[in-house]
């Protein structure tokens, strides 16, 4: 009997960033996926890639900012019904080389440090579930 090849689940990563008790966070523009709404910088782990990997790169990519492997930590970890089954990886990034700026404008038309506690109205829902979690570890179970 052959077993059936298992369908992929979407797998992202999110990195939080906290400079004198504010969490960076970028507001999509262009994308068609959550446009006008802001969430931390990440993206999509590819294929052969590491989770640690995918964050540092998705940061050098969207915001210019350098991170070393031993500075990431994981945070927690959602597991989320949306458009189809996803698995979204929360780390926290203790330090970092550069200061951020957009550098993908066409995914993204807005950079700034926010407090937790007073995040803007229009963030994406599951992070703002994430952010409120703590400092982890957790495993969030949203939309099922």
């Amino acid at each position: 009997m052959v077993a059936e090849p298992h369908a992929g689940i979407p797998t992202g990563v999110h990195v939080v960033l906290e400079r004198a008790g504010q969490v960076l966070l970028m507001r999509r523009a262009g994308t068609g996926f959550f446009d006008g709404q802001f969430s931390l910088p990440g993206g999509h782990v590819e294929p052969g890639e590491s989770i640690i990997a995918a964050a540092r790169r998705e940061m050098l990519e969207e915001t210019g900012l350098r991170l070393e492997p031993g500075d990431i930590a994981p945070l927690g970890v959602v597991h989320r019904l949306s458009d189809t089954n996803r698995i979204d990886f929360f780390v926290r990034a203790g330090r970092w080389t550069g200061e951020p700026r957009i550098c993908e404008p066409h995914k993204c038309d807005c950079l700034g440090w926010f407090a937790r506690a007073a995040l803007p109205a229009d963030t994406v829902p599951y992070v703002r579930t994430a952010l409120a979690a703590g400092a982890g570890p957790w495993l969030l179970e949203l939309g099922w």
